[in-house]
């Protein structure tokens, strides 16, 4: 079954598609105002990839407004833009 159109709410940047695939559930992914300013210039940036991968975490996928999915090989392509350094808890 193929996905559904992404509806982005007027002003929204990502929208998180969770649920079954005959019931898709789209909810925008929201920011601050000064994040929201940032992740439209840099979606690079860690606050930006904190939410989409939140949705990730709840068996979602990440939509861009424009219906393009920001993939996982889409996130490593913004991870060569920037220094990230991640540290795990044990």
């Amino acid at each position: 079954m193929p996905m559904p159109a992404i509806v982005a709410p007027s002003g929204a940047l990502y929208v998180c598609v969770a649920g079954s695939a005959a019931a898709p559930v789209q909810t925008a992914i929201e920011y601050a105002d000064k994040v929201d300013a940032l992740c439209r210039k840099h979606p690079e940036m860690g606050p930006c990839q904190y939410e989409r991968n939140a949705c990730r975490k709840k068996g979602g996928r990440v939509f861009a407004a424009d219906g393009s999915e920001i993939t996982l090989a889409t996130e490593a392509e913004y991870d060569k833009k920037v220094r990230r350094v991640t540290f795990k808890s044990n």
